[in-house]
């Protein structure tokens, strides 16, 4: 049997879980979410077992077409992600309605794993990465989006990476250098279209070209480049999917030359991921709207020239993301931790920077508004767009999801390559580190890891411009952030003490890794809210 039919296997196993979920959760013909609760880690075990899944047979599709070591590699993830999940899901079968009998693994699957996850054999696929310095047989990708990488690539290594532990050690906002380089290589427009200035195509998307600049950015400096694009995608596709055609013209021209810095403001104290529930007041007046109440985790919200916010017109609560409207709130840029800007009304709003052990140069803000006067022409969708702000907000959240996705794949690659060349240097009892067999391991499960994460990427990235994948842009989320913790970790493991001195970069790699499994959406919120909730329903 092959790889495939045994991924099958393990579906079909999946599948039977979120059916026997579903008739547990129905009430009256429609999942009660009261009931969804009580079954929370059974639904995120399904959650992520199929990520980890999915995640196998994106890279087998891929890989099939190259052959040589990248297959090899490809087949073996899937026997490593099909135990992952029978062991998840072995730990206690019938919180999914399953039995230890229906999950044993059929001769032909024992002997497959068996074959691919012995030791000797991962060994083997390390010393082979060594061998070719870990160049498999490339992404597989089209040639224009090949020359994005390549072009991000060189930029990344001369621009950025000179400044990256500078900006991290010291805490500094991106410096100009990094900016200005960006701006002329139209970086900012990536996601707003041809008729505003952008390179977006008006006819299509190209979420993929956006995919490997992220990734290649990411690469050498999470918080020093690899998130400024998401920011400017967020708003651009809200103004895009809700905008006035006036707002359009007004605003992404700007957006797309990168004059007009863009943050998110959506989350707040109380209410992080649950965006339905924000409680920012914006109360209605003959000038505009007043914006009064707290928000946080503001990411270059110093920095930004607006701060797309969003903000609740309809006081009557019962009403949830009904009553919430999207504001484009302009201020003046600074790269000071703290701000405040006084409106001559007498409306103030201040910022503050929060302290982080990583993701560094960006600058997260707690921001206060108080009487803070936005015109009615900042209301995006105008009149047409009150109670709308939510579905404009998400809809720019799923490009930053997958985009998410490609910083772990761009952050896990630098770690990588960091690790591979320390074990070729660094000599332990007499040999190169990189000589020793749980080296070897060490190396060949984070490229399988790293490689099935960027196909499964670049996948969804495919469905996403054809207008499918919304869910899937959160699925591969999930399995890639989580991946970026445990491959950034290893390639510090390696470096033994070197690796946890700040003068190395594997160090802030990892400090840098463990913040993407809680922003664009908490990894539970996705597995439980986003991706459980909607395999549940699906089922059949």
């Amino acid at each position: 049997m092959t790889a495939e039919q045994h991924l099958q296997w393990v579906s079909e196993h999946l599948n039977q879980g979120l059916v026997w979920l579903k008739t547990q959760c129905i009430n009256d013909g429609r999942l009660s979410n009261a009931t969804l609760d009580e079954h929370q880690q059974a639904t995120y075990d399904l959650a992520l077992s199929t990520s980890e899944i999915r995640c196998a047979q994106a890279y087998l599709e891929t890989a099939r077409s190259t052959a040589g070591l990248n297959e090899t590699m490809a087949e073996t993830f899937a026997a490593s992600m099909i135990q992952s999940t029978l062991n998840r899901l072995l730990l206690s079968p019938q919180d999914v309605g399953l039995t230890r009998a229906a999950l044993a693994a059929p001769d032909a699957l024992e002997a497959f794993l068996d074959a691919h996850l012995s030791a000797a054999h991962l060994a083997k696929i390390g010393a082979d990465l060594i061998t070719v310095n870990g160049e498999t047989q490339g992404r597989g990708l089209p040639e224009a989006q090949q020359m994005i990488a390549d072009t991000f690539h060189q930029f990344a290594d001369e621009v950025v990476a000179p400044l990256a532990e500078s900006i991290h050690r010291e805490d500094q906002i991106i410096p100009d250098a990094i900016l200005e380089g960006l701006k002329q290589l139209g970086c900012f427009g990536l996601s707003v279209p041809e008729q505003y200035g952008g390179l977006l195509p008006d006819d299509r998307e190209d979420t993929l070209g956006m995919i490997v600049v992220t990734e290649e950015l990411s690469r050498v400096s999470l918080g020093g480049a690899g998130s400024l694009i998401t920011r400017p995608e967020i708003l651009s596709r809200a103004l895009i999917e809700g905008g006035t055609p006036e707002q359009k013209a007004d605003w992404l021209p700007g957006i797309a030359a990168g004059d007009t810095l863009c943050a998110v403001a959506i989350t707040e104290p109380d209410y992080g991921s649950d965006v339905a529930s924000s409680k920012l007041k914006a109360t209605l007046t003959e000038d505009g709207w007043l914006l009064d109440g707290a928000k946080t985790w503001s990411t270059f919200a110093g920095k930004a020239n607006v701060l797309l916010t969003l903000a609740r017109t309809n006081p009557d609560l019962s009403l949830g993301h009904r009553g919430l409207s999207l504001f484009l709130v302009e201020k003046p840029s600074t790269d000071d931790h703290a701000f405040t800007v006084n409106q001559p009304g007498g409306g103030a709003l201040t910022g503050t920077s929060i302290s982080t052990v990583g993701y560094r140069g960006m600058h997260s803000y707690q921001l206060f508004f108080d009487q803070y006067l936005v015109p009615h022409s900042h209301v995006i969708g105008e009149s047409q767009g009150l109670g709308r702000g939510f579905y404009f907000t998400m809809r720019g959240f799923t490009g930053g999801r997958i985009q998410t996705a490609a910083r772990a794949c761009g952050l896990m690659q630098g770690a990588f390559e960091q690790a591979l060349r320390y074990v070729q240097d660094r000599k332990v009892f007499g040999k190169a580190i990189g000589h020793y067999q749980l080296s070897q391991v060490k190396l060949a499960k984070m490229a399988m890891a790293i490689e099935a994460g960027r196909q499964f990427t670049y996948q969804v990235g495919r469905m996403m411009d054809e207008g499918l994948g919304q869910m899937d842009a959160s699925l591969v989320k999930l399995i890639t952030c989580k991946s970026a913790e445990w491959v950034t970790r290893d390639a510090m493991q390696l470096h033994g003490g070197m690796g946890y001195a700040e003068e190395t970069a594997v160090s802030r790699y990892w400090l840098d890794a463990r913040v993407l499994s809680i922003f664009e959406g908490t990894e539970e919120t996705l597995a439980l809210k986003v991706v459980g909730r909607a395999l549940i329903e699906q089922a059949a």
